[in-house]
């Protein structure tokens, strides 16, 4: 990302007259806003191609902050009018970054929140919620330490704010999605990223599994929904419920040519996964920085 693209601020709108987006473009040389009506028919990667690093209304403050080394995405999400804030899928190498942030914005962390046990990198929970006394959430299913456990149809609530839980395992048994239904948006975790999903060949994984996930959870939310994944590998920040269900090249596909891709894919195993998993499973308080 450019220092340009860094800079621009995306905020979006919502009227009784339906969606539409305000792009707020921020920047030392450069401010000017427009609004756009998105187009009923949505062109290839056009969601997925664009900037949604960071927008602000009246309801949600969002930040999607990034890990260079995992290529790990981490939401923010805040109520303006409490300052109560959510992580989801912190990193640990970037949690003093994460902490930092919320101390600038004004913000307090209710909650450090995860999609899953992740085998790439250690999460950052453990350490935030030293930095900010925050409460811990994972999956029930996950089998990993948190200070809650949560499952299908449980709420997580900061301010006038919520996300709902969707049980969407298959890249783990312990998957899940976090769901705005007011704001239109969905955190997929691994079980979905943009023109991909996760690897199933560990952790319990199981492609059938995850087909079923992706088709009976995700692909069944409103078609203009957007998918904010947990990694990108090639610069792309978020997609649509739309986009994915079209264009995927392997969730759009039947079931069983889904599980034959998945069994074929011959991945080498997370560097870290020797010590992520043992530190995720305590909340990533292993190996964590002694000095705050």
């Amino acid at each position: 990302m450019s220092k340009v693209d860094g800079a621009l601020q995306y905020v979006r709108h919502f009227s009784k007259f339906g969606r539409s987006f305000r792009i707020q473009k921020q920047h030392p040389h450069l401010q000017r806003s427009e609004s756009v009506k998105p187009q009923k028919a949505i062109p290839a990667l056009e969601i997925a191609s664009r900037n949604l690093s960071s927008f602000q209304t009246q309801l949600l403050i969002f930040r999607q902050l990034f890990d260079h080394i995992s290529s790990t995405y981490t939401y923010l999400l805040a109520c303006p009018r409490t300052k109560e804030c959510v992580l989801v899928d912190p990193v640990l190498a970037q949690a003093k970054r994460d902490f930092q942030i919320t101390q600038d914005l004004g913000l307090s962390i209710k909650y450090s929140v995860n999609t899953h046990m992740h085998a790439d990198h250690i999460t950052g929970t453990g350490y935030l919620r030293v930095l900010s006394g925050c409460k811990t959430v994972i999956s029930k299913a996950s089998g990993a330490d948190a200070d809650i456990h949560v499952q299908e149809d449980d709420e997580i609530a900061f301010g006038t704010q919520k996300l709902k839980v969707l049980s969407t395992p298959g890249h783990t048994n312990g998957c899940v999605t976090y769901y705005s239904p007011e704001q239109g948006v969905a955190f997929t975790g691994d079980a979905l990223l943009i023109r991909g999903c996760g690897r199933t060949d560990f952790q319990e994984g199981n492609p059938r599994t995850l087909y079923r996930s992706v088709h009976e959870k995700i692909f069944r939310l409103p078609t203009a929904t957007l998918l904010f994944p947990a990694h990108d590998y090639k610069g792309l920040t978020c997609t649509t419920v739309d986009e994915e269900s079209r264009l995927n090249p392997r969730l759009s596909k039947t079931e069983d040519q889904f599980v034959k891709i998945m069994n074929n894919l011959n991945l080498d195993y997370p560097k870290q996964i020797d010590r992520a998993l043992p530190a995720n499973k305590v909340c990533g308080v292993y190996d964590i920085p002694q000095n705050p």
